[in-house]
């Protein structure tokens, strides 16, 4: 089972207004970057498992539903009576605005002395999100690469969001720790810059990451498809797949899901495999992953595709 872990929470997205009043509608759909991932892995029909601390309460139900619909395991997730983290949506001119409510949420209060034993039927863990900069969350997902990430092959993909970091240094020291850490690291162009600023290329910023320890090092682009640099020295590229855009929530998470997939499928998802990954193997995962990505961007909200739908591999 690849086993993600990271956040689940609850996305309130603007409804037809039905009020007299006037006042705005929102209408509750299950979301956060690493449930969408996890959520995309079980409908590729990879078998695939969420820790995250979930609520007891109504929406806390309603996530635990989702995942179980898209064959999401969640026994490991951590149960608790603290809410569930809500995201409010501000559609303006198309352009999304979030407001959070995350406070004492029982994702954001995961502490290491919550996190489960993981039996052997896990060889591969995903990490990212927002779980990643919001503390203490986000040090205990840390905790747990530590504990498990010398035995088991690690995907992370920070999805950085500059609004959620309140301690900078102390954010990229932690991550830093976690990129060193990891088999495959991926990240958006945006977050390469981020990451790493300056004039430099993207290819010299990502053989500097190669250098701190990650196998692969996957950057994506957009309309521009997918580049891996390996650190056998390969590079491989894939393009992005022909879609009708409706809108690109969830895209990366799919992606990811994607790579994921095609690694498992070939028997490579594996800490030792994965440094010795050939150019065939790299373009199967990441021609896969921008398959998988193509057709949620031509849905509205984050909806991954099933393995029936997927295009002959």
């Amino acid at each position: 089972m690849i086993l993600c872990a990271g956040e689940a929470l609850i996305d309130m997205i603007p409804a037809p207004d039905c009020s007299e009043a006037g006042l705005p509608s929102f209408t509750a759909h299950p979301g956060g970057a690493v449930f969408n991932t996890s959520v995309a892995l079980g409908r590729l029909g990879v078998e695939a498992g969420l820790l995250t601390g979930l609520s007891t309460d109504l929406f806390g139900q309603q996530l635990e539903a989702a995942l179980a619909a898209s064959h999401v395991d969640s026994t490991l997730a951590v149960r608790s009576p603290r809410p569930s983290t809500l995201a409010f949506v501000e559609l303006t001119d198309g352009h999304a605005r979030y407001s959070f409510f995350d406070e004492n949420s029982a994702g954001r209060m995961l502490a290491p002395g919550d996190l489960p034993e993981l039996g052997s039927g896990i060889p591969a863990l995903f990490f990212g999100g927002i779980s990643l900069a919001c503390e203490p969350g986000a040090d205990t997902y840390a905790a747990l690469l530590e504990r498990e990430g010398k035995t088991r092959a690690v995907m992370l993909d920070p999805n950085i969001r500059p609004g959620f970091i309140a301690d900078e240094p102390r954010f990229r020291a932690r991550l830093e720790r976690m990129i060193a850490q990891s088999d495959i690291v991926k990240l958006s162009d945006e977050d390469l810059d981020w990451l790493l600023p300056g004039p430099q290329a993207p290819e010299h910023k990502a053989v500097s990451l190669l250098a701190s320890g990650p196998a692969m090092v996957i950057i994506t682009r957009g309309s521009k498809g997918a580049i891996a640099f390996l650190e056998n020295g390969l590079t491989v590229a894939a393009a992005a797949k022909p879609a009708r855009v409706a809108d690109t929530v969830g895209a990366g998470d799919t992606f990811n899901a994607g790579v994921l997939a095609r690694l498992s499928q070939l028997g490579m998802l594996e800490k030792q495999a994965l440094r010795h990954l050939t150019d065939d193997v790299v373009r199967q995962a990441l021609n896969y992953g921008c398959s998988a990505a193509a057709i949620t961007v031509s849905r509205a909200g984050a909806q991954p595709p099933w393995a029936e739908e997927m295009p002959p591999a």
